[in-house]
């Protein structure tokens, strides 16, 4: 009788997708607040015309800043709570997290 060594578990880890919270100053003045797990990629993409809605009709003018969270549920609540603050606090918001980390902002 031969017995066949089965090969050893292989454990596949996924890569850590971190999210983020955005902030974008529009060519309007208005800033544009959203979530991602590719920075990079959608803010090219607002950049491009492809973004949000609200960005294809403000163009951004540039990248404020941002700030990470472990994952979408986080970033989302964020999302909210910035929405819901008066433009003048919302660099606040990231100011006072990139503190917080020692990031810093564009």
């Amino acid at each position: 009788m031969t017995t066949v060594n089965e090969p050893a578990a292989v454990q596949i880890t996924k890569p850590v997708k971190s999210w983020c919270l955005y902030l974008i100053e529009c060519r309007n003045g208005s800033y544009y607040a959203g979530i991602t797990n590719r920075l990079d990629i959608r803010y090219a993409a607002h950049v491009a015309g492809r973004g949000a809605r609200y960005t294809r009709a403000n163009p951004p003018l540039r990248l404020l800043g941002f700030r990470n969270y472990p994952n979408r549920s986080s970033a989302s609540r964020a999302e909210w709570q910035i929405k819901q603050l008066p433009k003048e606090r919302k660099l606040a918001f990231l100011e006072d997290a990139s503190s917080e980390s020692g990031k810093a902002l564009f």
